[in-house]
Parts: C-alpha cells; sequence; structure tokens
C-alpha cells in the first residue's frame, strides 16, 4: 500500500497562512511530498491587510506602514514586485506630511516650540522604555534624562526591561505619568496664559502629552496605556530606516505569496466550528498516518482530517475559542497555553476616512488649506471643554489628509472609542467631527507662544470649521468582526515576552510521548516575541511554522 501523503491544513488566508503555504509549496526539497491546503473563513484573501480605495485614491483599511524599511521581508517583496511606485495616488504617498498645525480646543494654535518641547519629552520617555535611549545616551543630557528616568521605575536595577519580581510591576501609562509630573516638579510655576481663554501653560503641556498618549494607543492598541507593561516595550524590536506605505497597496505583497500556489489550494468561506486533536494519538512509522489525527469541522458541517493543522487566527479569535461556551478546540488547550493567550493583550484599532465635499472652503476642488491637524483637547472631566464634542472624539490625536492637497481626511481610533466608531452612523460620525471641527477651525486661530507670559497673537486660519462639508465617510470595523475581533496583540501587564513564546508551541508538546507531532502549530503576529503586532512579525512566523515542518520531515535546504 502506498503511504498517504502528510496532509497540511493552514487556517487563515492572511499573511502568516499564505507565507507558511507559499515556503511549504515552493520548498524545492519538498518534492510534491504534502497535501497543502489553506482554508479561509472570509471571502477574500489578506486578512488583516485590506487594501481598498476610496475618494479615487488607494487606503488601506488594515496594516498601512511597513515599519522600517532596513531588513523588512515586506519591503523585499514590494520592491520585487514593483508596488513601490503607482501612478494613483495612496495613502501617505508623501510619508509624514510637513509640520502639523496643533490647535487647542478652543482655536488656539499652539507655537511650534511649545509642542515641541512636549513632543520630545514624551519621546525620549518611550525611547527609554524601549531601551534605545540607554544604548544611545550620547549627550550629557540624555544622560542626565535616563538617570532622571530611573528615579522613576526603581525597581528596574537601571533600566527598562529588568523589573524585579517578574511581570507587570509598571505599566506604560504609569511611566508616562510618573515623568510627567517629574518635569513638571522640576520647572518653575506657570502663569495663566494671557488671551487663551481658561488654558494655563500646565494643561496646554498637558494635553499636548495626552496628546501623543492617544497616537501611542493606535501604534500599541492598548486602549488605555495603563494596561501596557513596562518591561516588555524593551523587547520589541523595529527595522532601521523610513517607514513607507506600498503605493500598488499592501495587498500586492499578499497577492504575490499566493501567485504560487495552484487554483483550488486556497478555499475561501470556509469557516471552522471546531478543531478535534489526539493529545495521545499514536504516530506512524513512515511519512503517513495510520489516521490523520486531527478533524477540522467547517461551519457548514463539512469535515476535513489533518496530521498538521497551521491556525493562523488572531489572539482575538483564540481568546473567543478557550471562552467557556466555544469549544473552538477539542479537547480543549492545554492550560499553558490558555493561560498565556488570556494574559496578553489584543486591541481594537480602527480607522476612518472622511471625503471632503470640493465646495468645503467655497473654492470648487482646492484642499490645499486643510491642515494636518493635531488637537489637544481639555480633559474630559473640565468644566471648559466643549460640550457638543462627542466623547468619542476626544481621545483622537490628529485629522489630516492623507496626502498633500488630498480630499481624503484620516483619523485614527483605539480602544473603547474605536468601537463605539463601529456602532454609529455615517450621519453621526460627520456630526461628530464636524461639531469637533468647529471648537478647533473656527475660532480667530490665535497662536499660543512658549514664552513665560504665552500672549496670543492673532494668526490667519487654514480653513473655517464652520464650512467643512464631507461628501461621505469610510470606517474599519476590527472589533466586531468575527474573524478578527480585534487589530493587533500587545503585551499587558501581567503578561511577558515569554507568553508569546508559549502562544507559538506547537501541540501535542514534545514531552507527550506516544503522540503523532506537530498536530496542532500556532502562526501570526502575536507568536513573535520582538515583533508581535506588525506584518512582518506574521510574515516571520508563517516561515517559522512551515520550516518546522519542513525539518520534521528531514527535508533539506529550508
Amino acid at each position: 500500500m502506498v503511504a498517504k501523503k502528510p496532509r497540511i491544513v493552514i487556517i487563515g488566508a492572511g499573511m502568516a497562512g499564505l507565507t507558511a503555504a507559499n515556503k511549504l509549496y515552493t520548498s524545492s526539497s519538498s518534492n510534491d511530498m504534502f497535501e497543502l491546503c489553506v482554508v479561509e473563513g472570509g471571502p477574500r484573501i489578506g486578512g488583516r491587510i485590506n487594501t481598498s480605495e476610496f475618494g479615487g485614491d488607494r487606503i488601506e483599511m488594515g496594516a498601512t506602514w511597513i515599519h522600517g524599511i532596513g531588513g523588512s521581508p515586506v519591503h523585499k517583496i514590494a520592491q520585487e514586485i514593483h508596488s513601490l511606485e503607482s501612478e494613483q495616488p495612496w495613502e501617505c504617498m508623501d510619508g509624514f506630511l510637513d509640520e502639523p498645525k496643533t490647535v487647542a480646543e478652543g482655536g488656539f494654535e499652539l507655537s511650534p516650540s511649545l509642542v515641541e518641547s512636549i513632543s520630545t519629552l514624551f519621546k525620549n520617555l518611550m525611547d527609554y522604555a524601549q531601551g534605545k535611549l540607554i544604548e544611545r545616551e550620547e549627550s550629557s543630557e540624555e544622560v542626565n534624562f535616563c538617570k532622571l528616568a530611573d528615579k522613576i521605575c526603581p525597581s528596574n536595577g537601571g533600566g527598562p526591561g529588568k523589573l524585579g519580581g517578574g511581570p507587570g510591576k509598571l505599566s506604560v501609562g504609569s511611566f508616562l505619568r510618573k515623568a510627567l509630573n517629574v518635569y513638571w516638579d522640576s520647572v518653575k510655576e506657570q502663569e495663566q496664559i494671557e488671551g487663551c481663554g481658561n488654558w494655563s501653560r500646565k494643561l496646554i503641556e498637558e494635553a499636548i502629552f495626552a496628546m501623543h498618549e492617544n497616537i501611542q494607543r493606535t501604534y500599541t492598541s492598548a486602549g488605555d496605556l495603563l494596561t501596557l507593561d513596562f518591561a516588555a516595550e524593551s523587547e520589541y524590536r523595529m527595522f532601521p530606516g523610513e517607514e513607507i506605505t506600498i503605493a500598488k497597496g499592501y495587498l500586492s505583497v499578499i497577492e504575490s505569496l499566493a501567485s504560487v500556489l495552484p487554483h483550488g489550494l486556497i478555499q475561501l468561506g470556509r469557516k471552522v466550528a471546531r478543531i478535534e486533536w489526539q493529545p495521545e494519538a499514536h504516530q506512524s512509522s513512515e511519512h503517513g498516518c495510520t489516521g490523520r489525527p486531527v478533524k477540522i469541522h467547517f461551519c457548514d458541517g463539512s469535515i476535513m482530517s489533518a496530521d498538521h493543522v497551521i491556525v493562523t487566527v488572531s489572539l482575538g479569535v483564540l481568546k473567543a475559542g478557550i471562552g467557556p461556551d466555544s469549544g473552538m478546540f477539542n479537547p480543549p488547550l492545554p492550560t499553558f497555553k490558555t493561560e498565556a493567550i488570556s494574559r496578553l493583550g489584543f486591541g481594537v484599532v480602527n480607522k476612518l476616512f472622511l471625503q471632503l465635499s470640493s465646495r468645503h472652503d467655497g473654492r470648487d476642488g482646492d484642499y490645499s488649506k486643510f491642515p494636518f491637524l493635531q488637537m489637544a483637547f481639555h480633559r474630559p472631566d473640565s468644566e471648559w471643554r466643549h460640550k457638543k464634542i462627542p466623547w468619542w472624539m476626544r481621545r483622537t490625536a490628529s485629522l489630516s489628509p492623507i496626502y498633500k492637497n488630498s480630499g481624503v481626511l484620516l483619523s485614527w481610533f483605539a480602544g473603547k472609542e474605536a468601537l463605539e466608531l463601529e456602532t454609529l452612523s455615517d450621519e453621526e460620525i460627520i456630526d461628530g467631527v464636524t461639531t469637533t471641527l468647529s471648537s478647533f477651525l473656527s475660532q480667530p486661530h490665535k497662536q499660543l507662544n512658549s514664552n513665560s507670559h504665552g500672549v496670543c497673537n492673532g494668526k490667519e486660519k487654514s480653513v473655517d470649521g464652520n464650512r467643512v462639508r464631507f461628501a461621505k465617510v469610510l470606517k474599519s470595523k476590527w472589533g466586531n468582526d468575527p474573524l478578527f475581533l480585534g487589530s493587533y496583540s500587545y503585551v499587558a501587564v501581567g503578561s511577558s515576552g515569554d507568553d508569546l513564546d508559549t502562544l507559538a508551541e506547537p501541540l501535542p508538546n514534545t514531552d507527550t510521548l506516544g503522540s503523532a507531532p506537530l498536530q496542532i502549530l500556532f502562526a501570526g503576529e502575536a507568536t513573535h516575541r520582538t515583533h508581535y503586532s506588525t506584518t512582518h512579525g506574521a510574515y516571520f512566523s508563517g516561515l517559522r511554522e512551515a520550516s518546522r515542518l519542513l525539518q520534521h520531515y528531514h527535508c533539506v535546504g529550508v
């Protein structure tokens, strides 16, 4: 009897799943050794990569940036397939726009020097948390800053990532706020700033600081930075070089990975209901199995058997899948695995695109006056806040054209605000955004300087917020999409990088005697210790699990 080929089923046709499939299919050493199949619950490939169009521009509903071009496999693929240039305009095609216009609630434009001082403080604090400042310490100022930061977290033993007593002793959010208070203690009391409403210098500085905290929330997906673990920040790694977007769209990279796979290998609309595995199944003597140990039950009632399953679903789906009423895995995953899944963080980040009406400023087709707007809000409990600005707008840091002179604006939302955005109608969104702009861009636009007296000087405004009109909106809805249940992972307080490694471990583990090995393997951004939350982290994880199987079958040159 001819032995059956080992059957490998990959669940999920996102970056991790298609990278694994590409590697397994194209490995010259495999010599058609496997039966390979990719099953995807949705109607498209790409997962959390979803390139679309809006207002004539190419946009990204999900993954947007190549985070550093130096050594990034995503950048390398995009280069090879000539996806970095396009005649059609695309999101952030001119990188980060010119100097932003930072405006405080009430219409007070803040001078760049005032904004820069707090922005630099925040950047240095995050660099310290990530270990970058300690590695540099190029100037006496940076050395002194590190000494100051060390005082904030004395249990560190002299630096981030060295907290005593295990993970979870300090959050990024508490570290940042402690540092802000230390900063305030080190400077003289500032008087009320004349002519700028109820803004004191301290309130302005706190608002700028909070603006950067809100940007950090979208970077990390931690809806509250008090839940983001401080110690783990120093393990996170980025590639060197500039951050860019992909001209022909992120989906072009996905399509390139999938293009080598034969027709029919990827099956769309195949949503998995349950994965049955056999921790005590018996291994066959040769490459085949006496009976395939894994059975995949689909929502349509069909069943597929496999020797190995690579699970690439999001951490959000795994969290739901280990719930008491889920039964996604039968038998349930071992405790060490479910505890790691539970401890890790998985947040929601959504993007909101708004297309300006062509006559929003009275000049048909001219969008050049809408600024790269950064918004410094009053505290949500402040008696001076604009009462009609909706709560879900108050932790949004910016609203800006997706490239210079574009008629499409973009804003980012995280946490409960991102979830609220998903529930709102287009009319409610437009009303909330225009109300906010009326507070920020409709005043005589006074400029708040950084001198100690802070006189507000008259300044020409770029656009009248009361005259801004929107033609349509488009938003992502990652939080309530049952195939994702969120956006990307982070190391939460109480968790650590060890949990990311634990999530990556295959089942049964090597200590389980008499069981068929590598029945369930795990890939995806949440399984990479140093590149979690990124597309390249997902890419690396797909390669890792494909290589694990190739090595298991003694394929050479993997």
